[in-house]
C-alpha cells in the first residue's frame, strides 16, 4: 500500500492515495478508462497512459488547460508549480494568468494527465511525448529543442569553442560544457549583458525565430551576421543547412513565457442585437409551425411513394432538386428537412425490390398528435441526432458524394456541438441575439485544435449549421433563444431584467463574461479532493454525484465545492487545495428521461403561441379557395385532395382544376359528396363556377375505364372510343379495337390513364372484376421503423451508479493486488500481478483453517469468461465444492467454485 505522506514515484501511486470521489471524476470525465472495467489502479493508470485515451483526453481540453499542458511539456521533467507559472506568465507576470492556473493544473490533475506535488509535477509520458516539440511535429509554443538536445551530435571540441566564444571558462568534458551553456543562457542578466554586444542584423534574425518557427535554413559559408550567433551557441546546427534556436534563448528572449499569447478566460458571447422576448417567441412560433407544415408536405409529396433509394444508399442528386423545387426552398435547406424527417422516424426506404422512400406507419401517429407535441418530437430528433445535413454535397474519405438520406452522414460531435451552442444562447439575457464569431469564437476557446486554427474545421461548421438550423425549427427566433427553446433545452427560466434565472437546469459559466466561480454550493454526495497528498495548487473539482432518481436536471454541473463541505480524505490533507474554487463547467446533455420532461414542458409553452386550426375556408368565384390559417387534420386532407396548393404562408390559397375534382373523385368521393363537404366548410356560398366544374368533370368521371389486358380501354360509347383512335395524341398508346366498346392499348394501365388524361379525357381505372379502383393519396405506408440510432462521439458519460460500483472494484482489487501475503513454501513463488498458486489440496485446507480462525486469503479467481482476478475474501462456509465467502471485492456475500480458484495465500498479520 502506498503512504500518503510519501510523494508518489508514478502516476498509480499517485491514483493510490486519491479518494473515491477523485477517482470518480476521473471516470466520469474519461469514461474510456471503464470499458471495461480495470481490475486495479495499477491497471487504470495505465489504460490513462495510452496513447489513444490521451489523445481523446487532450481534445477535450479547454484552451488554457491545453496551453498549460503544453509549457509542462516544455519545462523540465519534474518541474515546480513555480516553473510553470513563470512558463505561463512570464517575467512580468499576468494576474489573470495567475488566477486561472492552479484551476487548469487541476483540471489536469483530474484526467490524470499530470501527477506528483506543486515540487515535482510530471506530464504522463505519453502527453509528453504528444506536445513536446521536435521537427516533424512542432509545438503550438513555437519553442524548439534544448542546448542538451541540441547538441546531442555535436563534437566536443566544437561545443567547446562555442563555451569560449561565449565568455565562458573551458570545461573537461563535453557534459559540464553543455551546463555551462544552459546555465548561461538561463541567467536574464549575463543573457541580457551577451545580447547587448550581438549586431543588430544578429538580433533582426533572433527576432524572426523567436515565436516560432525555430528552424532556420543556412549555407555553408553564412553570413557574418548568423556566423555571430552560430558562434556563441545562440544558434545551434541540426542537420546540414538546417540550424534551430535554442529553447533556452528563446523563452529569454519571450520574457520567460512559453506562448505568445494566452488565454486564461474564455472569450465572452457579445450579444449584436436585442428584441423582445414577445418578438421572439411569436418569431419562433411562426418558424415552428412552417417547419411543421413543411415537414407535413414534404411527406405528402411522397405519400404515394417517394424517389427511388440508390443503389449505394440515399437520395438522388435529382430528386433532391425536385424536393426542393417542391418545398420552394433551397436544396441545402431541403436536405435539411429531408434529414431531419428521417431521424424523427416518419421517413424511411420501404425495403422492397424497387425500394422507394415513403412516410413510416409513425408518421400517421405523429399526425394525430396537437402541433405543439409534433414540433417537440422534430426538436428533440434533431437535438440528439448524429446524422449532419450540412455535409450533403460533400466528398467522403472515398471521394465519393454524400447523399441526403445516404450513408456517411454521421458527425458524432453533433449533439454535442447543438447542445453547446444553445448553451451559450441560454446564458444571455432573454431576447438577445450573439454575433456568430463570438459564437465559434468561444467554442473554439473550449475545444481548440491541436494544430494550426483553421474557420472551417468540423466543430465551427456544426456551429454554423447549428444556428441555421435552430432558426428554421422555431427553437430560436431572429437568432436569440426563445422561451420553448430554452425549456427544450432544460436551461432555467428568464428571471426578472431578462436574465438568465428561476428554475431549471443551470447552464454552466456565463456566455456573456469570463468564467467565474458562482460561489459555495451544497453538493448533494460526495466531492472530490486534489490529487496528490501533499499538492498545493490545482486541486482536483469538487464533483456531486446525486442520485439519478432524485436528481433533477440543475444537479447535473457539478458545482463548486467551498473549503468547509470538502472531504479531507487521503490525497487531500491541506487546506489550501480550496483556497481556488474551480468554475462550473458545461452541463452536459439531459438523460433520456430529462430530455422528454424537457420537450413536454417546451410543447407547453410553444402551444399557446401557435394559431388554432379553422375549420372553414372562404370560396371564391375565380375557382379558388383561401384557408385564413392552418386547417383541422380532416378538413386540410381532404382540401388537399379536391384542391391544388397555389401560394402559402399566413393564408394558403387552394386552386380547383379539373384535374384536382378528377383526383378527388378518384379518391371515392362522389359529386354530391364534393357538393356537401364544400358547403359545410365555406364561409361563403359556393361559387356557380366551382359548382358547374365539380357536376362536369363527375359526369364525365368513370365514362372510360381502364383495365390491365396488358391494357384495354372499355366505355358504352363507342362514338368515344372513335375520337381517341382518331386523335394523334394516341399514337403513343399503340390502340386497336377489340370491339364495338373496347380498345387495347400495348402500354401499361397507368401510362395509359397518364396518356388519356392528358388527352383531356376522365378515365377511371377498374379491377378484373370490372368494379372501379379507388386510390388515396395515402395508400404506400413503409413498414414499422425505427428512427436511426445516434453514433455515439466514444463511450457514453457513465451514471453515478455504473461509477460507484466502477470505484469499489477497483479498490477491491487495489486491496488484492497490493495487500502483503504471509510467505508460503507451498505456495508457488510469484511476482507482482500473478495469481497465487497451490495444488487443491492445500487450497481446501487453507479455506477450512480460514473458516475456523475467521482470517481473510488472497486468492486467485478464473471466472466462466476465462478472465482472472485477484480477490481477498473472509470464507464463512466451505462445502459441496464451494466455498461461500465475504468478498471483499464486490462488497458482498458470494459462492465461488473451489474448481475456479487457482490458488490460496494468507494475509499478513499487520492486515488480517
Amino acid at each position: 500500500m502506498s503512504d500518503p505522506a510519501t510523494p508518489p514515484r508514478s502516476l498509480a501511486e499517485d491514483l493510490r492515495v486519491r479518494d473515491d470521489a477523485s477517482l470518480t471524476v476521473l471516470l466520469r470525465s474519461r469514461p474510456d478508462l471503464i470499458t471495461p472495467v480495470p481490475t486495479d489502479l495499477t491497471q487504470l493508470a495505465t489504460r490513462a497512459g495510452t496513447r489513444a485515451s490521451v489523445v481523446r483526453a487532450l481534445e477535450r481540453l479547454d484552451r488554457f488547460a491545453l496551453q498549460t499542458a503544453e509549457a509542462l511539456a516544455v519545462a523540465a521533467d519534474p518541474a515546480t508549480y513555480d516553473e510553470l507559472l513563470a512558463l505561463m506568465a512570464g517575467d512580468e507576470g499576468d494576474p489573470a494568468v495567475t488566477g486561472a492556473l492552479p484551476h487548469a493544473l487541476g483540471t489536469l490533475r483530474e484526467q490524470a494527465l499530470v501527477w506528483g506535488a506543486d515540487d515535482r509535477l510530471r506530464l504522463v509520458r505519453t502527453a509528453r511525448e504528444l506536445l513536446t516539440p521536435s521537427p516533424q511535429h512542432p509545438s503550438p509554443t513555437g519553442l524548439g529543442p534544448t542546448v542538451q538536445e541540441a547538441t546531442a551530435g555535436m563534437s566536443p571540441g566544437r561545443i567547446q569553442e562555442i563555451v569560449t566564444t561565449a565568455g565562458l571558462p573551458s570545461t573537461h568534458d563535453a557534459v559540464s560544457a553543455v551546463s555551462a551553456l544552459t546555465a548561461l543562457f538561463t541567467d536574464r542578466t549575463r543573457m541580457t549583458a551577451l545580447l547587448a554586444d550581438a549586431p543588430e542584423e544578429s538580433r533582426e534574425v533572433l527576432a524572426r525565430l523567436v515565436w516560432g518557427p525555430p528552424y532556420g535554413q543556412v549555407t555553408a559559408d553564412p553570413a557574418a551576421r548568423l556566423r555571430w550567433l552560430l558562434d556563441r551557441g545562440l544558434l545551434l546546427p541540426t542537420a546540414p543547412g538546417t540550424v534551430v534556436l535554442p529553447r533556452e534563448v528563446a523563452l529569454h528572449l519571450r520574457s520567460g513565457r512559453a506562448h505568445r499569447a494566452t488565454e486564461p478566460l474564455p472569450p465572452p458571447v457579445e450579444p449584436a442585437s436585442t428584441h423582445g422576448p414577445q418578438v421572439v417567441d411569436t418569431t419562433a412560433a411562426g418558424q415552428a409551425y412552417t417547419a411543421l407544415a413543411t415537414v407535413e408536405e414534404l411527406l405528402k409529396d411522397w405519400h404515394e411513394g417517394g424517389p427511388a433509394v440508390l443503389r449505394a444508399g440515399g437520395l438522388s442528386v435529382r430528386d433532391l432538386k425536385r424536393t426542393a423545387v417542391a418545398l420552394d426552398v433551397p436544396e441545402p435547406v431541403a436536405a435539411f428537412w429531408t434529414e431531419l424527417a428521417y431521424a424523427a422516424g416518419l421517413l424511411a426506404s420501404d425495403g422492397e425490390a424497387d425500394e422507394r422512400f415513403a412516410a413510416t406507419p409513425a408518421y400517421d401517429e405523429w399526425l394525430e398528435q396537437p402541433a405543439a407535441e409534433r414540433w417537440a418530437r422534430l426538436a428533440e430528433s434533431w437535438l440528439a441526432a448524429t446524422r449532419t445535413a450540412g455535409v450533403v454535397g460533400g466528398r467522403d474519405a472515398k471521394d465519393r458524394t454524400l447523399s441526403a438520406l445516404g450513408p456517411g452522414l454521421d458527425r458524432s460531435a453533433a449533439p454535442e456541438v447543438r447542445h453547446r451552442v444553445l448553451t451559450l444562447l441560454a446564458g444571455l439575457p432573454q431576447g438577445a441575439s450573439p454575433s456568430p464569431e463570438s459564437v465559434l469564437a468561444r467554442l473554439r476557446w473550449e475545444r481548440p485544435l491541436r494544430g494550426p486554427q483553421r474557420d472551417d474545421d468540423l466543430r465551427a461548421r456544426l456551429a454554423r449549421w447549428t444556428l441555421n438550423e435552430a432558426e428554421l425549427l422555431g427553437v430560436t427566433g431572429r437568432g436569440a433563444l426563445s422561451a420553448h427553446g430554452r425549456a427544450l433545452l432544460g436551461a432555467p427560466e428568464a428571471g426578472p431584467g431578462g436574465k438568465p434565472g428561476g428554475r431549471g437546469r443551470s447552464t454552466g459559466p456565463s456566455a456573456t463574461g469570463p468564467t467565474a466561480s458562482t460561489g459555495p454550493t451544497t453538493a448533494t454526495g460526495a466531492t472530490a479532493s486534489a490529487a496528490g497528498a501533499v499538492a498545493t495548487h490545482g486541486a482536483a473539482p469538487a464533483a456531486a454525484t446525486p442520485s439519478a432518481s432524485t436528481a433533477g436536471p440543475a444537479d447535473r454541473t457539478p458545482p463548486t465545492t467551498p473549503p468547509a463541505a470538502t472531504s479531507s480524505g487521503p490525497g487531500d490533507k491541506l487546506p489550501v487545495h480550496h483556497e481556488h474554487p474551480s468554475p462550473a463547467g458545461p452541463p452536459e446533455p439531459l438523460s433520456a428521461a430529462e430530455q422528454a420532461v424537457a420537450s413536454a414542458a417546451a410543447a407547453r409553452l410553444l402551444a399557446p403561441l401557435l394559431p388554432e386550426p379553422l375549420d372553414h375556408v372562404l370560396l371564391q368565384a375565380d375557382l379558388t379557395a383561401v384557408a385564413p390559417g392552418p386547417l383541422r387534420r380532416p378538413l386540410a386532407d381532404t382540401l388537399g385532395v379536391l384542391a391544388d396548393v397555389e401560394s402559402k404562408g399566413g393564408a394558403t390559397v387552394y386552386r380547383f382544376t379539373p384535374g384536382s375534382v378528377r383526383r378527388a373523385l378518384d379518391a371515392g368521393r362522389s359529386a354530391s359528396d364534393l357538393h356537401a363537404f364544400l358547403a359545410e366548410h365555406s364561409r361563403t356560398p359556393v361559387p356557380q363556377p366551382l359548382a358547374y366544374l365539380i357536376d362536369d368533370v363527375a359526369r364525365r368521371h368513370g365514362h372510360l375505364r381502364v383495365g390491365a389486358a396488358s391494357a384495354y380501354v372499355r366505355c358504352d360509347d363507342d362514338a368515344v372510343l372513335n375520337e381517341i383512335l382518331a386523335d394523334k395524341r394516341a399514337a403513343g398508346l399503340r390502340l386497336r379495337r377489340l370491339a364495338p366498346t373496347v380498345l387495347a392499348a400495348q402500354a401499361d394501365p397507368a401510362g395509359l390513364l397518364e396518356g388519356l388524361r392528358a388527352m383531356g379525357f376522365a378515365p377511371a381505372a377498374e379491377s378484373a372484376e370490372g368494379d372501379v379502383l379507388i386510390t388515396r393519396a395515402d395508400a404506400h405506408r413503409t413498414p414499422p421503423r425505427s428512427a436511426p440510432e445516434p453514433v455515439p462521439d466514444g463511450p457514453p458519460t457513465p451514471d453515478a451508479t455504473l461509477l460507484a460500483a466502477a470505484v469499489r472494484a477497483i479498490r477491491a482489487g487495489d486491496l488484492a493486488s497490493t495487500t502483503p501475503r504471509k510467505p508460503s513454501g507451498a505456495a508457488t513463488a510469484m511476482t507482482g500481478g500473478e495469481l497465487p498458486r497451490t495444488t487443491p489440496a492445500e487450497t481446501l485446507a487453507t479455506m477450512q483453517a480460514a473458516v475456523l480462525t475467521g482470517e481473510s486469503l488472497w486468492i486467485g479467481y478464473v471466472n466462466a469468461e476465462g478472465s482472472a482476478s485477484q480477490r481477498v475474501i473472509a470464507p464463512v462456509r466451505v462445502e459441496g465444492g464451494f466455498v461461500t465467502a465475504y468478498d471483499h471485492t464486490a462488497d458482498e456475500v458470494r459462492t465461488y467454485p473451489l474448481h475456479r480458484i487457482t490458488g490460496v495465500a494468507e494475509l499478513a498479520d499487520d492486515q488480517i
